[in-house]
């Protein structure tokens, strides 16, 4: 029973975990702007906008992978959802958390090239946000609530 109710805890934060960063959660800060995979957002006197990823001066290639790893992150967190559904239902499953583990793994993959691609900002320090500190962290639970699935004994 224990077990059960961690998974299903697992999943569940890795879940929202992958959303925040993906759409809350913002990957880099420059000076005023907080730029994350799907966009960019900023704030000056009051007046906030959120605008696309162009001004930055990376390439079509680091754009379109932004889409990606929004659309993965997204992916992911369903789901898991899904598993930790199955999983406080007290059934096993498996081909959901097989599935989870290929679009955790697409994830991992389109937000290392991402994060590859970033081209920086010229004469402006660039730190590293929340969004990807989420993203890590929910690729770990994520894989670690569907080893958890995967290791059960079968009913």
């Amino acid at each position: 029973m224990k077990s059960r109710w961690l998974t299903v805890a697992l999943a569940v934060i890795a879940a929202a975990a992958f959303a925040l960063s993906v759409q809350a959660g913002r990957w880099w800060s420059v000076g005023g702007f907080e730029i994350g995979p799907f966009g960019s957002y900023r704030c000056f006197d009051g007046d906030c906008k959120t605008t696309g990823l162009g001004w930055i001066g990376g390439s079509e290639r680091w754009m379109r992978t932004g889409t990606g790893v929004w659309t993965a992150g997204f992916l992911s967190m369903f789901l898991l959802i899904v598993v930790a559904g199955a999983v406080a239902a007290r059934r096993v499953p498996r081909l959901a958390a097989k599935t989870a583990l290929v679009s955790i793994a697409t994830a991992a993959v389109t937000g290392a090239l991402f994060v590859a691609q970033f081209p920086g900002a010229q004469g402006a320090s660039t730190s590293v946000g929340r969004g990807l500190w989420l993203f890590g962290g929910a690729l770990a639970l994520g894989v670690a609530a569907c080893v958890a699935v995967l290791r059960a004994p079968r009913p």
